[in-house]
């Protein structure tokens, strides 16, 4: 009699449990609180397992009776687990989603589009047109020292170009680079040829600013070195230049002087009825040759250096250099 009440305390007991499981399963608000239902119930030290502890009191055959009850509430337990998991699942993705949504038709943030500023444009034309030339690119430094900026490239000492007034120097002596002619020097002396290289950068002058002369100036310098170089293949390579950036407009070359070149030249293009200088060239000086380690004797080479902000007022009919540095939008928007 007494194992009977024991294996009806259990039954009820069971059920209970099962009942109370169903109610708290349906009540779960997270996956965190289902994880500890599941251990508070089906754990080693759970509350199913508290109640199967006492059927060591019943008799064998009324074992499998409760049992089979245990296994019954269990299944039912976890079933209602994995479909309350679910829901939580699917009501999160939904949650996520409906976060997420973009409203289509909603009106979206104007932000105006951005233009090459005409100076980049020259800038990327010619490096395009120099590297298909089979030209390297390279650069220098724009704080230079007096040797690269002015001995190196033949500046005798009491040249004007060296005096405070043409040039900006530092405290420590350097300098604002005038020219990008320093990357041909620092190049030349880490190679050997042949060579043909572009470099460009920012140059800076203590010029008096007007309508075609600005204090600080983009500058592309192209120079080539190799056996049996002549001036032809320079006047070649500018012509060439000149019609791949404008077409075939008349240009002029005149007698010119350059420490680093000679014979030198400057370049003019016509421009709104008259000539506009833009660029200067020549055959590289053999004293310069000489400063790199190249024997001038087995060695010829020529350079030349184009004034950007000139180029680009050429090709965009621009009349007064400084619209390029005036940061006018209705400027730049032509562009």
């Amino acid at each position: 009699m007494a194992t009977t009440s024991s294996q009806s305390s259990l039954e009820a007991e069971l059920t209970v449990l099962g009942n109370r499981a169903e109610t708290e399963i349906a009540q779960a608000a997270s996956l965190e609180d289902l994880e500890q239902l599941r251990v508070a119930y089906l754990g080693k030290k759970g509350q199913i397992s508290k109640v199967l502890g006492g059927m060591g009191k019943l008799s064998a055959e009324e074992r499998p009776r409760v049992g089979a009850l245990a296994n019954t509430v269990k299944t039912a337990f976890q079933s209602q687990l994995d479909d309350r998991k679910a829901a939580l699942q699917t009501a999160a993705i939904e949650a996520q989603l409906a976060a997420e949504t973009l409203d289509v038709t909603m009106p979206g943030v104007y932000r105006p589009q951005g233009r090459v500023h005409p100076i980049n444009s020259i800038i990327d034309q010619l490096t395009e047109i120099f590297v298909g030339l089979g030209y390297t690119v390279a650069s220098g430094p724009e704080i230079e020292s007096d040797y690269y900026n002015f001995e190196a490239l033949n500046f005798l000492p009491d040249h004007p170009a060296r005096d405070m007034q043409d040039t900006l120097y530092l405290p420590n002596g350097d300098l604002l680079r005038t020219h990008t002619s320093n990357t041909q020097i620092r190049y030349m002396q880490d190679h050997e040829p042949p060579l043909r290289v572009l470099a460009t950068g920012r140059c800076y002058r203590r010029d008096t600013v007007d309508a075609t002369h600005a204090a600080v100036f983009h500058q592309i310098e192209f120079f080539a070195v190799d056996k049996g170089i002549t001036f032809t293949d320079l006047r070649g390579t500018i012509r060439a230049l000149i019609d791949e950036l404008f077409g075939e407009i008349p240009i002029r070359f005149r007698p010119s002087f350059f420490p680093f070149t000679e014979p030198s030249a400057e370049v003019d293009v016509e421009w709104k009825g008259r000539w506009l200088e833009v660029l200067g060239c020549g055959m590289i000086d053999p004293n310069v040759m000489k400063s790199v380690g190249y024997d001038p004797e087995v060695y010829t080479g020529f350079a030349a250096g184009l004034g950007v902000e000139r180029l680009a007022m050429v090709q965009h009919e621009i009349d007064d250099i400084r619209r390029l540095y005036s940061s006018d939008l209705r400027f730049l928007q032509q562009f």
